[in-house]
């Protein structure tokens, strides 16, 4: 008999039918003798309807009554899915992010995960019921509910795994595992068996929607045990590994594992600002006080005088409160000029082949250029090469990078 944690995503929670096939398959591994914890998202396009409304009230809706307004969508979930159990005889029993005791911190829509109370559950547990919590939310120090940003509720069903000590955490989604690629944008891209924890963290860091960065995280901090599963079709789906174990039995891996893609991104430019010690704690410090995360950071070297260019990346959603701060903050201490955009996208190679390969960042950008493929900005590390680029260059960049890599599936005719 094992433990297991199981997550199912929007779509796969999307609909009545979907609810009641996913019952079904909790019901599948009940009867094996399993004890299963649930963690549901809010059903297919339900947050974002949520969100809708919100800014059809206000411009810039309060993060703590958005928090409020988010986290009924899986609400909505957990009681359809232990009503559904309840009727094929499993006995279950629906929780809330506050009511299993997931307490976080207060930064509102985007709260992090401090401490998970877990004796209701085990007593749960041995009476034989199927926990079923609400992913994606939690609940701070002064009773306020907490949502953990979007893809959350793999973080909640990585961190539940981890406080009960689970021997496996299970993502069902609507794909059968993860691929070297988006397989919407690049037919050819084949579904990985075992991906390292490392390689994983990177490809969520870089824009893949498979994982939640801070599920992954957890599984390496924690050493949960993580698998991605399609809810719609049986396999194996991917492993993800332990940073020193072997990939597969071949005797040399791919130099590349995966190419990840984020159009969600924003470029920042404060031109013209002075080239002084501490620029860059002056310039990023307002903005790590409104809790915004800068991903890429470029500080051009001074071309004539005590002046430069200061360029940062920012998520799109942050891009406005991100260019306000700027304005309000910065340039009246430092002065200069703000210049942004909000049309780039993000292209990674992510890959620990990389580390005893020399020219992988040449190779790439050979590639981009013979594609006529201008870029903006470059980011490296032992195992990722990330570039800035247009974001109408994206797809392009994706699949030729994907092809001159040797990632492309042989039984894919290469129109397809």
């Amino acid at each position: 008999m094992a433990l297991y944690v199981q997550k199912f995503g929007g779509t796969s929670v999307g609909s009545v039918e979907r609810i009641k096939a996913v019952a079904e398959k909790v019901k599948g591994f009940r009867d094996q003798g399993h004890e299963i914890v649930v963690v549901v998202s809010a059903m297919s396009g339900e947050t974002n309807r949520l969100i809708g409304l919100a800014n059809e009230v206000s411009d810039e809706p309060h993060p703590r009554e958005v928090d409020m307004l988010v986290s009924t969508g899986e609400q909505v979930t957990i009681s359809l899915l232990a009503m559904a159990l309840h009727a094929i005889g499993v006995p279950a029993t629906s929780y809330t992010g506050a009511q299993v005791g997931i307490r976080t911190d207060s930064a509102h829509t985007r709260a992090r995960i401090q401490q998970i109370d877990t004796d209701e559950l085990h007593q749960d547990l041995g009476a034989g019921r199927v926990v079923v919590v609400a992913g994606f939310q939690g609940v701070d120090a002064d009773g306020n509910i907490t949502t953990l940003g979007r893809g959350g509720s793999d973080t909640t069903a990585v961190a539940l795994a981890a406080a009960l000590k689970a021997d496996e955490c299970q993502i069902y989604t609507d794909v059968d595992g993860v691929y070297t690629t988006d397989p919407r944008v690049c037919s050819r891209a084949r579904r990985l068996e075992t991906i390292t924890v490392e390689e994983m963290l990177e490809l969520a860091s870089l824009g893949s929607k498979v994982l939640q960065i801070r599920s992954v995280e957890f599984a390496g901090k924690y050493n949960v045990p993580l698998r991605v599963l399609s809810s719609f079709e049986d396999g194996p789906g991917t492993l993800i590994v332990a940073e020193e174990e072997p990939l597969s039995s071949h005797m040399e891996e791919p130099l590349i594992s995966g190419i990840a893609f984020n159009v969600n991104e924003a470029k920042l430019t404060v031109l013209n600002t002075p080239d002084i010690p501490g620029v860059a704690s002056k310039i990023l410090g307002p903005i790590a006080d409104a809790n915004i995360e800068v991903d890429m950071i470029i500080q051009n070297v001074a071309p004539v005088g005590d002046r430069t260019d200061f360029t940062f990346t920012v998520a799109k959603s942050d891009y406005k409160q991100t260019y306000r701060l700027l304005e309000q903050k910065v340039i009246p201490e430092l002065g200069g000029e703000i210049k942004g955009d909000d049309q780039i996208a993000k292209v990674s190679l992510v890959g620990v082949g990389m580390r005893s390969h020399a020219g992988v960042a040449n190779r790439m950008f050979q590639v981009l250029g013979n594609e006529g493929i201008n870029i903006r900005m470059v980011s490296t590390s032992e195992i990722k090469i990330s570039v800035v680029i247009d974001e109408k260059f994206m797809e392009l960049a994706v699949r030729a990078l994907h092809t001159a890599f040797g990632l492309d599936r042989e039984d894919v005719n290469q129109e397809g």
